[in-house]
């Protein structure tokens, strides 16, 4: 008989991939991101799903609003973490300058996606990357996943 095994801290599931910084780019990241959920067993409309898919947007939205450099993409990838029961998030783009929440008045129309961030995450944070530029991440909490019903 053997011992058991400590829970594993790495992720077990990932997607990653590169877009274009631009509106389509950060679209279809969600729009994959979405997908991948769906995958891992947390269908659209469930709060796990939806929480994510709305980081996503508002971080990717910001790589391609904030973070752009002409002439570069950005990267973006979604880990789960089973054993934490965390998905993260990251994106990555070639702009130095890091993300700072904002506390816009009532009457002005954005500012507030890191509020949001901040709101829906369990933890985020930004941290440097190798060359120009800074990853921006998020954890976000995941339930257990439903498991397909055998017919």
């Amino acid at each position: 008989m053997s011992a058991p095994r400590a829970p594993s801290t790495t992720p077990t599931g990932t997607f990653a991939q590169c877009f274009a910084a631009t509106r389509r780019g950060a679209r279809l990241a969600r729009l994959l991101a979405a997908h991948q959920l769906a995958q891992w067993g947390h269908p659209r409309g469930s709060e796990a799903h939806d929480t994510v898919v709305l980081v996503v947007a508002e971080l990717t939205a910001n790589a391609v609003l904030h973070g752009r450099v002409v002439g570069r993409d950005f990267a973006f990838s979604l880990s789960r973490d089973e054993s934490r029961g965390v998905v993260r998030i990251e994106v990555t783009d070639t702009h130095p300058v890091r993300p700072a929440r904002l506390a816009p008045g009532p009457d002005e129309a954005g500012g507030r996606g890191l509020l949001l961030v901040d709101a829906l995450a369990t933890h985020w944070g930004v941290r440097d990357r190798l060359g120009p530029g800074k990853t921006v991440w998020a954890e976000c909490a995941l339930p257990q996943a439903a498991k397909p019903q055998r017919r």
